[in-house]
């Protein structure tokens, strides 16, 4: 199975033959016209680092059919040709920036294209009665799963009773709804009472009355945002496979500089990957007050606080489960793919989209 690679530390990437290789340390020397070089330098210092005496160089090998996806978070000097090598072998490339925040991917060109799928999807987005219905399902999707996670936690002494009740008079008004715009009314509402009970939900003493996005104003703020991002990637690493156009949205208004069909998806996935992550973190004390930086008024997870977080996210999108319909075993990462496959029946006319619910 394909992984995805985190980068945090100095160092670079140096691609020979079909396989990449991790040198640590920073490296001044030109890039070689053997090799394709991609330097990975840690912002915190701009001090050079010279070596008093010959040093042997460790370099880890990375078989670059082991490769999914590779997470930057530090700085990057690479060349064109290394580009070329990510993108022949269908490698996407998503960067961060110093603190955290996602900053945009390198997506190599569609490997599956269908001029039929593309007109049939730009055909749901400007028919406004089938882009309100595909609309609907991603909405409806999110809140069945949100609601799912607070009868979890109700189940296990977190009074949550009057956050489902609200939830589920909310959730019959989306297929009343003719419009995307007062169809986001109500998806914003189901989420403002979701994170209302965030506070019976967590057993922490960070406090968390309101989402804030930018910049995060407090430690939960900033969990929500970096998870979010990190679904974010993993749903358009997962389009990418397919035959679907990233940018050709139904719930989000299309845009420019996003892949605005990845907001859509990511809702339904948002409270089963960013949401339980956060609680199980914060619940077993994994993260505290050590792993945040506050500075004027945003908060920011430290680098850290970062690779616990992505530790157990990497482990849940790997947690696989017996999937009703397939009848085998498929991963969380997997289940994300399955619901591209959906979205192209629908489009297609072959069968109506059924929006993942969490059923465990």
């Amino acid at each position: 199975m394909k992984r995805n690679y985190y980068i945090f530390t100095s160092g670079k990437l140096i691609r020979r033959q079909n396989t990449l290789y991790f040198e640590p340390g920073k490296s001044e020397e030109p890039i070689e016209s053997d090799e394709d070089v991609i330097e990975v330098e840690d912002e915190s210092s701009d001090e050079r680092i010279e070596e008093k005496e010959p040093q042997k160089i460790t370099r880890k090998p990375i078989p670059i059919e082991d490769i999914e996806a590779i997470y930057c978070f530090s700085e990057l000097r690479f060349n064109t040709k290394f580009l070329n090598f990510l993108a022949q072998n269908q490698i996407t490339l998503h960067l961060f920036n110093y603190y955290g925040y996602y900053s945009g991917s390198f997506y190599p060109r569609e490997p599956f294209v269908s001029g039929k799928l593309l007109v049939q999807q730009v055909e749901n987005y400007t028919n406004n009665k089938k882009r309100v219905k595909l609309a609907q399902k991603f909405v409806e999707g999110a809140a069945e799963n949100i609601r799912k996670n607070l009868l979890y936690y109700n189940a296990r002494g977190k009074d949550t009773t009057s956050y489902i009740t609200k939830i589920d008079e909310m959730i019959k008004l989306i297929t009343t709804t003719n419009d995307v715009q007062e169809l986001l009314g109500i998806e914003g509402n189901i989420r403002s009472t979701y994170y209302s009970a965030w506070e019976t939900i967590i057993d922490h003493q960070f406090e968390f009355t309101k989402r804030i996005k930018h910049p995060p104003s407090n430690e939960i703020n900033a969990l929500i945002s970096f998870g979010n991002s990190l679904v974010y990637t993993a749903v358009l690493s997962e389009i990418y496979k397919t035959q679907l156009n990233p940018i050709i949205s139904f719930l989000h208004e299309p845009g420019e500089r996003r892949f605005s069909l990845s907001l859509d998806l990511a809702e339904i996935f948002k409270p089963l990957l960013t949401d339980r992550i956060i609680f199980s973190l914060l619940n077993k004390k994994q993260l505290n007050e050590k792993h945040f930086n506050q500075k004027l008024n945003s908060c920011l997870l430290t680098e850290e606080g970062r690779k616990i977080f992505l530790k157990e996210f990497d482990e849940k999108l790997k947690t696989t489960i017996k999937h009703r319909t397939l009848n085998r075993s498929v991963s969380y990462k997997h289940l994300i793919r399955l619901e591209c496959y959906k979205v192209v029946k629908h489009i297609l006319g072959e069968k109506e989209y059924q929006p993942f619910k969490i059923w465990w």
